[in-house]
This record gives structure tokens, sequence and C-alpha cells, in this order.
């Protein structure tokens, strides 16, 4: 990425906030687990953008705090704080999955700061703990309950994991991944927490969210239905919904095919002026 984060203290936790290039103000967030690279794979940087990404309490750098319960709402006030540091008064507020799920709150629970919405993948719609993220739970509840590597062990012999193998190997190595990270204990604390909530935003509420929105799905994905990024887009007025190629099928299509629906998004509705 090329740009060192710099620290921002939230009470006892300490984020990582990556803030690059000038122009068009953009806040866009990672999903569950993720941190700010994959936001670097699926993000069109360019020298007439500004974004701003905070890696989310107890994913990349960032530590988690003693403050619980975890929440989108919690991370989404952690990333308007870091936009209130940065001088962002108005921004394209966006994100993957649960980064879609931050920027859906706060485009609902601050209109006038949020001047558009990119909503990549969404996990989320207006239901708390939805279906397809139950295998979050399930996992964080392995981790709980046993060693790591029998945990581990667990999962892969589940039934989940035996429907996620046929269905959506992707999505399968990403939960498998979790069993391997150095902070697994306190990460699964957030995958349960996450995985339980939801954006706290209404059905009626985003019918509501008057602003440019584009909303991009891909199929062979049991986490990220395509039918809930279509629900998202048929409810949000005038949003622009772009199905792109599953990254199971291709993953340097699926990452230059969702660069390329967001640029020219941006490039559209914005033109890419300055809006700060």
């Amino acid at each position: 990425m090329g740009v060192a984060p710099t620290i921002m203290l939230r009470g006892d936790a300490a984020l990582r906030v990556f803030d690059m290039g000038q122009g068009l103000p953009i806040v866009f967030q990672h999903g569950l687990g993720g941190d700010a690279a994959q936001v670097a794979q699926n993000f069109p940087d360019g020298p007439s953008r500004r974004r701003l990404t905070v890696e989310c309490r107890a994913q990349g750098g960032a530590s988690a705090g003693s403050e619980r319960p975890f929440s989108i709402a919690m991370f989404a006030e952690d990333v308007l704080a870091a936009a209130d540091a940065a001088g962002m008064e108005r921004f394209v507020a966006g994100g993957i999955s649960m980064g879609a799920a931050v920027a859906l709150h706060l485009a609902a629970r601050h209109p006038e700061r949020v001047s558009g919405l990119v909503l990549v993948r969404p996990a989320w719609a207006f239901d708390a703990a939805p279906q397809n993220m139950q295998p979050y739970v399930e996992v964080a509840e392995l981790i709980d309950r046993l060693p790591l590597d029998e945990a581990r062990d667990a999962f892969a012999s589940s039934a989940t994991a035996t429907r996620f193998r046929s269905e959506a190997p992707d999505n399968l190595a990403s939960l498998l991944g979790f069993f391997e990270r150095e902070n697994a204990t306190v990460f699964a604390e957030v995958m349960q927490s996450i995985a339980n909530d939801g954006p706290g935003v209404t059905r009626a509420e985003a019918a509501g969210l008057a602003r440019p929105t584009l909303v991009i799905g891909s199929g062979i994905d049991l986490v990220h239905p395509l039918a809930t990024a279509r629900e998202l887009a048929e409810t949000i007025p005038n949003a622009v919904f772009a199905e792109v190629t599953p990254k199971t099928l291709d993953k340097n299509s699926h990452f230059a095919e969702i660069r390329a629906a967001i640029g020219g998004f941006l490039e559209r509705d914005f033109n890419n002026q300055d809006q700060s």
C-alpha cells in the first residue's frame, strides 16, 4: 500500500488508520477478519481520491481493547472518529461484507456525513444474525471450547464444512484460516458478536437513503448471498447493482471487476470532485 498507518486510541484499543491520496473523501472498510490489505485489493486507489481505512478492533494490526460487546455500531463509531480526526466532514462510505454493514449503519445514523454508498458483497440486509453468518458462530464456539488444532479438525469434518467444500470453497478457506490466527481466542469473541449482530438499519430507513449507491454481489458465495446484494440494491432508491465474477472461479477477474465497478461509479456520480 505504501502508506504507513497512524495509531488512533479509542479507550484502551489501539486502531490502525490508513489515510492515502487526495481529492474525493472515501471511507472504505474491510470485512470480518480482514485488514487494510484486503481493502487495497478491492478499491481503485487513484490520485483524485482520498481513502481512509480503519483496521477494526482485533483485526489487522489493531488491538482488541477491553470494551464489550463488539458490534457493528462500535466499529462504525470508531470509523467516524477517524474521519473526524482526518477532517472528513462528508465522505462516500463503503466496504466489503462487514465493512458494507458499517457503511450502511453510518449512512442511516449519520446521513449528513455520508454522500454516497458502496456496498461490496454484503452479508447483511436488515436482520441481525442472518443464517449465512452462523458458520462464524460455529467456528467461534469451537475455538472457545477446544484447543485450536482440535477445533479446526472438528470444524473441517462438520456438516457445515462439507457443504462449503462443495458449494463455496473460497468461503471455507476463509473460515479455516480463523483457526490459524495469532489472536484466535479474542477474535472468536469478535466473530460471535458480529455474526449475531446487524447494521441496525430497517428496510424503511434504507428506502430513505436518497444518495448515490453502488451494490456489488457475486455468486458461489454462501456467506455473502447474491440475493442479499440484490435485496439492498432493490431497497435503496436508484441504487446501481453490479454482479462480478465469483472469487472461487477467478480471483484476478473478481477483484479487477470490483475495482472497475467502483471506479466507474465514482467517476460517474461524483466526477472526482473534492467533497470535503
